[in-house]
């Protein structure tokens, strides 16, 4: 399969000019530090760092409640830690999921450049 997909991949360079194929080759797989990378650049890229930054303050929230949660004995006030430390890991897990969600969009509209590209390059073919 992988051998099939390079094939392709060679064929459409061929049909390129030098300008596409480089174009093209930027539309390539990301490994998952570019794909992290590629989440706080654009026009949400401020929204991804004020929700990290967001996360980190809840982080710290987190560890506060802990620290507090291991420091008492009485019942009422394990119940509100323990709350406090449920609280915590659902948004920063809502946040994690957010930049996940973001990655995966980031690889949908890579690969529908691509097909843009591919397709833009096979009409260029067939009116020539």
């Amino acid at each position: 399969m992988k051998k099939d997909i390079e094939k392709i991949d060679e064929l459409i360079k061929e049909a390129l000019t030098q300008e596409e194929a480089k174009f093209y080759d930027d539309l390539g797989e990301q490994n998952i530090i570019e794909k992290l990378g590629s989440v706080f650049k654009g026009k949400t890229g401020w929204l991804a760092i004020i929700m990290n930054l967001f996360n980190l303050i809840i982080f710290g929230l987190l560890i506060f409640c802990v620290v507090q949660f291991l420091n008492t004995e009485i019942t009422n006030e394990l119940i509100k830690w323990g709350t406090g430390i449920f609280a915590c890991l659902i948004f920063m897990g809502m946040i994690k999921l957010f930049v996940w969600m973001q990655m995966d969009k980031n690889d949908i509209l890579r690969e529908l450049k691509r097909l843009e590209l591919q397709i833009s390059t096979l009409s260029h073919k067939k009116n020539d």
